[in-house]
């Protein structure tokens, strides 16, 4: 259970704190900093990666996703895993063939909708606490802004260019779960059945 809940919520972690609103802070080079991570997050319209991700027990696995925005997405892991997740545009499933699981949630009740959306709102579901910069980097750590969720989530990008290297959650028991992203690839004319899957 610790296992499938730690992968759920490194996808929600990703997928919340796209909603970064444009918060004013004191240093006006961290609003630069958030701008500049919204804008690349919306530019990738449709590409692809492979990730690595180690939850709380130091336990390390691997995957490749995908992104079609606006609306779909795959995250498929790599055997011995069986853990998938798509998105088609309305519907979210997560299916797990070890487990022999299968999910349906609507994309419209989640979080996933804010980052597969035509346009990143700015307005809603994270506040920014922190941004830190350093010589080729930069990571921004925000929070759900109507404290209905507990703990927070790091983005880490790397600049010149900027790109998305991976993120952190920590979650209300101070648990940290990490995800290094590979470079990242576009696509072009992704196949509609990498967003879908039937039970």
């Amino acid at each position: 259970m610790i296992a499938f809940l730690s992968r759920r919520l490194t996808l929600l972690a990703l997928t919340v704190f796209l909603a970064i609103p444009a918060v004013t802070r004191a240093d006006p080079q961290d609003d630069a900093l958030v701008a500049q991570a919204v804008a690349y997050l919306e530019g990738l319209t449709a590409a692809k990666g492979m990730f690595q991700q180690t939850d709380p027990r130091g336990v390390t696995v691997t995957g490749a996703f995908y992104l079609a925005r606006p609306g779909r997405a795959r995250f498929q892991y790599d055997p011995p895993s069986g853990l998938l997740i798509t998105s088609d545009g309305k519907t979210v499933i997560m299916s797990d063939s070890r487990l022999k699981t299968f999910q349906h949630f609507a994309l419209s009740s989640t979080p996933l909708a804010l980052f597969l959306a035509d346009h990143i709102r700015l307005d809603k579901g994270a506040k920014v606490t922190r941004v830190e910069h350093n010589a080729d980097s930069f990571s921004i750590t925000a929070r759900d802004s109507h404290g209905l969720s507990q703990g927070q989530v790091t983005l880490y990008f790397a600049e010149a260019p900027v790109r998305l290297s991976g993120w952190a959650l920590i979650d209300a028991q101070g648990r940290a779960t990490q995800v290094a992203l590979g470079p990242l690839s576009p696509m072009s004319d992704p196949d509609p059945g990498l967003f879908t899957q039937t039970q």
